[in-house]
């Protein structure tokens, strides 16, 4: 029950997803057992900070369930540094129309309709003001 978005260039986007699954097998391998939504922000954190000087131009968003099912929430800049939210996280070229329309549509306690609803309104309107952010994109609604 995790998921990682990878908002930024593609090659980086690439490159950092291939590091990303390798890790993951790695880690699942020496310790077997799944990584948590903590454990994968901060190794991402950690990957993303150790090329700080030459940094990979991806601003990652992660959300998961933790170990007691409880929602889980970060993002994080190019160097790694964390933000995380109980409410919603943004990121791309486009974050601050995202933000704007998050904090109008968004209401805590939604049921999984209308959350994918508002989550799908919110991208369409902000993806359709922003030239660099392309066209559309895929809602994952976790339980």
């Amino acid at each position: 029950s995790l998921m990682v978005g990878l908002a930024g260039l593609a090659s980086d986007v690439q490159t950092l997803d291939q590091l990303l699954r390798f890790r993951m097998n790695l880690y699942e391998l020496r310790e077997e057992r799944e990584m948590t939504p903590k454990v994968f922000t901060n190794l991402l954190s950690t990957m993303l900070y150790e090329k700080r000087f030459g940094p990979y131009f991806c601003e990652p968003v992660i959300a998961g369930l933790d170990e007691n099912g409880k929602p889980f929430l970060s993002t994080m800049d190019l160097i790694g540094a964390q933000a995380a939210a109980k409410d919603f996280v943004v990121a791309g070229t486009c974050d601050g129309n995202l933000y704007g329309m998050c904090e109008t549509l968004y209401k805590p306690d939604m049921e999984e309709e209308e959350l994918f609803e508002t989550i799908a309104q919110a991208l369409l309107a902000s993806v359709d003001r922003d030239a660099l952010s392309g066209w559309g994109g895929v809602v994952h609604v976790i339980t």
